[in-house]
């Protein structure tokens, strides 16, 4: 069976057993480091520790040390258990590295996909030097200011109107390009209210370290509110909004 078959086969297991994480970004990319975090130091306590344990037990002038039989030169050692230990060592560590890939897979595949688009409120975000232009589906524009209901997977559609930028909210975990005349999209979902800042990634100019909006999280009743009251036509508001 090919090696690509067996990962698919190991990441379509993982993602029906529950085990990717599902939720915000912020908590995907939480998790995911976690896991590294948590067997990075499993791994590192283990190997430390056992290097250890034999440097105290074959220490010079130590009992053990002087009970080895050591070879001589030109002797083939021997009362090595013919490789057993390097053999089960090597498949634990084969098990444990497919899980971690095909489970990280798993969950990368997740954040790239995203929510249904059926589940999704769409914003088209349009970047220029040196601002943030977002368009509502109900063709109300807004320079600056981005509004969204608080528990509700946005999904933006993101585009520039000149050169390169890189649309980023960093506390929601939020990263794509703004290309002229192409269009990427991602999306996001914020669990508390309040204000989040978006910046450019991408150096577009004199004005990059200006180019700035403000992400209003919001009830959903009073995001509701708001956006019913909100007409298909381009407003400008101070990004401190």
């Amino acid at each position: 069976m090919p090696k690509v078959t067996i990962v698919w086969m190991a990441v379509a297991a993982i993602i029906q057993s529950g085990l990717v994480p599902r939720g915000t970004r912020a908590y995907v990319f939480q998790s995911i480091y976690d896991v590294f975090l948590i067997l990075g130091v499993l791994v590192g306590v283990i190997v430390i520790g056992y290097m250890l344990y034999n440097a105290y037990k074959y220490r010079a002038g130590g009992g053990n040390a002087a009970d080895v039989d050591r070879p001589v030169l030109g002797e083939i050692p021997t009362g090595g258990g013919g490789g057993k230990k390097l053999f089960t060592s090597f498949i634990l560590s084969m098990i444990i590295v497919i899980s971690l890939i095909s489970w990280t897979y798993g969950t990368l595949l997740f954040v790239e996909e995203g929510p249904q688009p059926e589940e999704t409120m769409d914003v088209r975000v349009e970047g220029y030097q040196f601002g943030w232009r977002f368009v509502y589906p109900n063709g109300h524009t807004q320079d600056g200011v981005l509004r969204v209901p608080q528990n509700e997977s946005v999904r933006l559609v993101v585009t520039s109107d000149d050169v390169y930028h890189n649309f980023g909210i960093p506390e929601l975990r939020v990263k794509t390009d703004a290309i002229p005349g192409q269009q990427t999209d991602t999306w996001f979902r914020a669990t508390e209210t309040g204000n989040y800042t978006a910046q450019c990634y991408e150096l577009c100019g004199s004005g990059h370290s200006f180019m700035t909006a403000t992400v209003v999280v919001m009830e959903p009743d009073e995001y509701e509110s708001w956006y019913e009251s909100t007409q298909p036509n381009t407003t400008t508001e101070n990004a401190s909004a």
